[in-house]
Order: C-alpha cells, then sequence, then structure tokens
C-alpha cells in the first residue's frame, strides 16, 4: 500500500503505526536507531516536521517501510493509493 505523506502530522500517524504494527515500545525503537524515547515521541506527535534524514531513514529501515520520491503524475495514473 502507498501512503502519501503531505503534512508533518501525517508522517507521524504512519512512523506510530509502523512501530505499533511491530509490537515495539517507543523506548525499544528509540533505542535501535540511536535515539531517545522522548524524541521518538516527538517525531510520531508534535514535532515530525524536525526529523532529519538519518533519522527518517533509520525509522523506516527498523519499521520495514521503504520512502520513496517520484512525480506527482507518475502517481495518479492507474495506480492504488491511500491518501490521508
Amino acid at each position: 500500500m502507498k501512503l502519501i505523506v503531505s503534512t508533518p502530522a501525517q508522517l507521524g500517524e504512519i512512523l506510530s503505526s509502523a512501530r505499533k504494527a511491530l509490537g515495539l515500545t517507543q523506548a525499544e525503537a528509540a533505542s535501535r536507531v540511536g535515539i531517545g524515547q522522548p524524541r521518538l515521541s516527538l517525531l510520531e506527535t508534535t514535532s515530525t516536521a524536525t526529523i532529519t534524514l538519518n533519522q527518517m531513514l533509520a525509522l523506516t529501515a527498523l519499521y520495514d517501510l521503504e520512502l520513496c520520491v517520484q512525480s506527482k503524475d507518475e502517481g495518479s495514473v492507474g495506480s492504488a493509493q491511500a491518501q490521508w
């Protein structure tokens, strides 16, 4: 399933949902990517806009997610996408 992220809050919800789906606590996930639990909590809620690229890539790898950047018109022709 593809999810289109348009706001930091949407990204935070995706990260939180992916972590919970794997049965990880914030403390466990944060420890695995080398950040503190309070920082991960902020990334999943109010401060997602401050996520670094390294943190984003570490979290997507941990949660078995893939980061894809594409032209807007590529995703709109004949593909099923979930939008927030």
